[in-house]
């Protein structure tokens, strides 16, 4: 596995709470601070911020950004008009410890058929929970005729790692595929198990099916050994799929993703026990891929996004990372899939970011624990 480069901090000033009410206009989006970033003039400006965990979000047009709370709650904001709606009809979702409701994303032919997919910690019997993907059609901010298209089969009581990203990409047959990313809900071992969801990325038709061409027949695993990766995105030039995952005491990874991989989790891996010891047999080994890059100590990456350099075309395929417990956004530089420099963008305020994304303006967008959304806008 590689190391870990140096990184440059840059700072913000604190945020002052602002409260929204749901389907009333909001107030006027600002500019919270202009900060400095590898010689480049940014304007942080808030788009919404209400209260809890803004897991995540996806443009439904250039105007209309769809997120979601983890507390079980869906809303819209539009952007030109500066008004937030709370989208109905949400899935019951296990909202205890890190489960709720998770990502969203708008379908690739969203204009056509309006169809909306969500992944979420869904409740079981015995108050356990499973990682669950579900998909609705989006009518006048309501959603319609939900069904569930995949439940993960580890089921248990714990209340952690549930994953859960979406990512979809087109292949060379044409077809596009959704892949999802699934914790080992702190069972460990499962994630080596192939007969278990538990750790895996998987990759399902978009109707849910499991698609011919998966690396293990009929199942839908694409990749195995993960331990809770929640970042997940396509290069934009190769159309390679990464992931992101946390590590326990240190170990975080960026990975590339390739067919039938295995990554290692827990048999090797540059994290340790919350107590001390170390974990597993060691840092690698034949047969399981290496990170890109490794974390010592944690930054909790989330979300993940590559930048396509529409407005810094010095940033192109540069990869951005939302960092939980880092408390800010990574911007990262790769060549020849190495991470050449690492810069630390937005520290010092405490922010947990959960979520970055690739505006259709061309504009990066992340979001909060606290319940911020907002963007970097170059200075014109």
């Amino acid at each position: 596995m590689r190391s870990i480069l140096p990184v440059t901090t840059f700072w913000v000033v604190a945020l002052l709470p602002l409260q929204i009410l749901v389907a009333q206009a909001a107030e006027p989006s600002k500019v919270l601070k202009r900060v400095s970033v590898e010689g480049k003039s940014l304007d942080v400006v808030q788009i919404a911020e209400i209260k809890d965990v803004v897991w995540g979000f996806d443009f439904l047009s250039p105007d209309r950004l769809i997120f979601t709370q983890r507390n079980g709650k869906i809303f819209i904001q539009d952007l030109r008009q500066n008004s937030l709606s709370e989208v109905q009809g949400a899935p019951a979702v296990f909202h205890q410890g890190q489960g709720g409701l998770l990502d969203v994303r708008a379908h690739p032919s969203f204009k056509t058929n309006s169809l909306v997919y969500l992944t979420y910690s869904q409740p079981q019997p015995n108050d356990e929970a499973a990682t669950a993907l579900a998909v609705a059609k989006l009518e006048s901010n309501a959603l319609k005729d939900l069904k569930v298209l995949f439940t993960a089969n580890n089921v248990n009581s714990n209340s952690i790692h549930f994953g859960s990203r979406i990512e979809f990409r087109k292949e060379s047959d044409g077809k596009t595929y959704l892949y999802m990313t699934l914790g080992e809900r702190n069972e460990r071992h499962s994630a080596q198990k192939l007969d278990s969801h538990a750790g895996k990325i998987i990759r399902l038709n978009l109707d849910g099916s499991v698609p011919k061409g998966n690396p293990f027949g009929a199942s839908a695993v694409w990749s195995m050994g993960h331990r809770n990766p929640q970042g997940l995105a396509l290069h934009p030039e190769t159309h390679e799929l990464w992931s992101a995952e946390f590590g326990p005491r240190g170990g975080d990874e960026i990975n590339l993703i390739q067919k039938g991989a295995n990554y290692g989790w827990p048999v090797v891996t540059y994290g340790r026990e919350y107590w001390g010891p170390s974990i597993g047999e060691g840092f690698t080994k034949p047969g399981m891929v290496d990170s890109i890059v490794h974390y010592v100590p944690s930054i909790s990456p989330s979300g993940i996004a590559f930048y396509s350099g529409k407005l810094i075309s010095d940033w192109k395929n540069d990869l951005f990372i939302a960092c939980l417990s880092g408390t800010h956004l990574r911007k990262v530089t790769l060549k020849n899939n190495q991470a050449v420099q690492q810069t630390e963008i937005l520290s010092g305020e405490g922010w947990r970011f959960r979520e970055v994304r690739e505006g259709p303006d061309g504009f990066i967008y992340f979001s909060t624990d606290l319940g911020l959304i907002a963007r970097l806008q170059p200075v014109k």
